[in-house]
């Protein structure tokens, strides 16, 4: 028998609702740009969701090609070849994204040792000169500027490095070392036009409060330039590995949600910094490539959590990534490989695709918000809501019934649900059932990808006693996206739904 939770829902409730799901999205290193399965998949996913800025690593990358030395005269001089970056910044404000720049990795030949990252050997030492970085950042800007319009540029948002506080992004974590970085680097963009937003420090979950504390005191201190402050956050226990993949337990998404309100709140410790943007530079539920909950109804249904309360806390939170052209363990074997991509690869959109879809179609006014849905209202009265069942155990009861009692205008009006399940949004599971085919033929990737689409239902109401009664059962790790619209029927001459079989 399912769980069933009623809710009542008055007339003039409200709430503030800081929706910003389609704020940022994450991106593997940006060289990955150049490819034409990445440009598919991105096309794909704006068309859909239309995110505003993407955010990843390789801005600085050998792949790039940007940082180049010569030597000449009996000299070694420096220059900088922008053409790869121009052809990805491009190719991205003509999709209408922006990017959420991060200034790395280190071009090894400015580089002060060989500790690199990922399989594409990011290279994560600091600069050998703090000068020739500063250098290579301003000319960076410089190109932009001149490329795209002074105006355009500085509105994009600039992060100084990616998870100092792990050995393996900076070498031995070296916290004043990366103090130092911060300051060369932010001087260096405000050098530029102190319009620039530039902040820090990218940590993850590691030692963070330590790492956030010491930071903010350090800016405080020497009157370092911030205008926001970043971090990441990820939702799972250490993993297990088996084969290629990896195994982990959810935290629930209370303890993820806190562990922002903890960052929060030490930003608002300090005076100056108080009511500073935070922004969530990436998340997700499990940090490796290589966990097969990516491609999961769970997945899409445990974040609709997440998305509908960390506004509450965050200027953004970008997810960590669109899609799954994606290298730092190497390239995925199959298309369903546990990556962290809204889309597959072969362009299958995955559930939680739908997720950032449901977000990007909510209303503006919150009406009701509890931990299994949120309501809103849009500027013509059409409430709009997602519901959402994330069930991680294999086994159990685990059907949700919810109940809403809504005051609503006398009227007629459409019910209109969007529904994503493991039964009929799930193409993880015709890919296993078709055999788990490594490399998909065409007619089976024709196949997937029609099996990744909501089911759809509409039906016709009329209220007369100024409320409506909504049930909807949601199957284990279901998210739904519901609306309730207000309409006028007007039916052309001669036209007579009772007599057509179907249509009532």
């Amino acid at each position: 028998m399912a769980q069933t939770i009623n809710y009542t829902i008055q007339k003039d409730s409200a709430f503030k609702f800081n929706n910003y799901a389609s704020f940022c999205i994450g991106t593997g290193r940006m060289g990955l740009a150049l490819q034409k399965a990445y440009h598919e998949q991105l096309q794909l996913v704006q068309s859909e969701i239309n995110f505003s800025h993407i955010r990843g690593h390789g801005l600085f990358h050998d792949d790039m090609a940007i940082y180049q030395v010569y030597e000449e005269d009996g000299k070694q001089k420096v220059e900088y070849n922008f053409t790869y970056v121009d052809m990805v910044i491009d190719d991205y404000l003509s999709m209408g994204i922006k990017p959420f720049a991060e200034l790395g990795f280190m071009p090894q030949k400015l580089a002060s040792g060989d500790q690199t990252i990922f399989y594409w050997k990011g290279n994560v030492t600091p600069p050998s000169e703090y000068s020739k970085w500063a250098d290579l950042i301003k000319a960076t800007l410089n190109h932009w500027i001149n490329r795209y319009g002074r105006e355009e540029v500085v509105s994009w948002p600039i992060e100084v490095w990616n998870e100092p506080n792990l050995p393996g992004f900076w070498k031995d974590a070296n916290m004043s070392e990366y103090f130092k970085l911060y300051e060369v680097s932010s001087n260096a963009v405000k050098e530029v036009d102190t319009r620039f937003r530039v902040g820090g420090p990218a940590i993850c979950g590691v030692d963070d409060e330590r790492w956030l504390r010491e930071f903010l005191t350090h800016c405080s201190k020497h009157k370092l330039q911030l205008d926001f402050v970043t971090r990441h956050a990820y939702a799972t226990e250490p993993s297990e590995r088996s084969g290629h993949y990896d195994y982990q337990k959810l935290r629930t998404p209370e303890v993820l949600l806190d562990e922002l309100k903890v960052s929060r709140d030490i930003i608002d410790s300090f005076p100056e910094y108080k009511g500073m943007e935070m922004h969530i530079t990436e998340f997700n539920t499990s940090y490796t490539p290589k966990n097969p909950i990516h491609d999961t109804n769970l997945n899409a249904a445990y974040i609709a959590r997440l998305l509908s309360e960390m506004g509450d806390t965050c200027a953004s939170y970008s997810y960590w990534t669109f899609g799954d052209i994606f290298e730092e363990q190497g390239v995925a074997f199959t298309p369903f490989s546990g990556c962290f991509g809204l889309v597959a690869n072969g362009l299958i959109p995955k559930p939680t695709f739908w997720t950032f879809s449901f977000f990007n179609q909510l209303g503006k006014t919150g009406v009701y918000r509890k931990e299994n849905c949120i309501l809103t209202k849009a500027a013509d009265g059409t409430l709009k809501g997602i519901a959402w069942n994330p069930v991680e155990e294999m086994s159990g009861e685990s059907d949700l019934q919810l109940k809403m009692d809504v005051a609503i205008d006398n009227g007629e009006y459409v019910i209109l649900t969007k529904l994503v399940d493991e039964q009929n949004c799930n193409p993880l599971k015709v890919w296993m059932d078709l055999g788990f085919p490594s490399n998909p033929s065409k007619d089976q990737l024709e196949l997937l990808r029609s099996s990744a689409t909501p089911q759809i239902r509409t039906n016709r109401v009329k209220v007369s006693d100024n409320h409506l009664s909504l049930a909807h059962t949601l199957s284990r790790n279901a998210l739904m996206y519901f609306e309730v619209r207000k309409i006028t029927p007007t039916l052309d001459r001669g036209y007579q739904p009772e007599r057509i079989q179907g249509a009532l």
